[in-house]
């Protein structure tokens, strides 16, 4: 027990010491970015999942 103790004490050490946290500009930066191509990449993925259920409809219709 008393490891995970010290491994949880060693840890917020390391946040608070040892890692370089962006600005608050920076983060909302990226996080409109992060969000910008998330919304693109789904989009594509809809279309492509369009397409193809429309296709597989198409091919299973002729085999009627």
């Amino acid at each position: 027990m008393a490891g995970i103790v010290n491994y949880i004490k060693e840890s917020f050490d390391e946040l608070k010491n040892h890692v370089s946290w962006p600005t608050l500009a920076e983060a909302q930066s990226l996080t409109v970015l992060v969000a910008v191509f998330s919304i693109i990449f789904s989009l594509a993925i809809w279309g492509v999942d369009t397409v193809f259920s429309g296709v597989i409809k198409e091919y299973f219709n002729l085999l009627k």
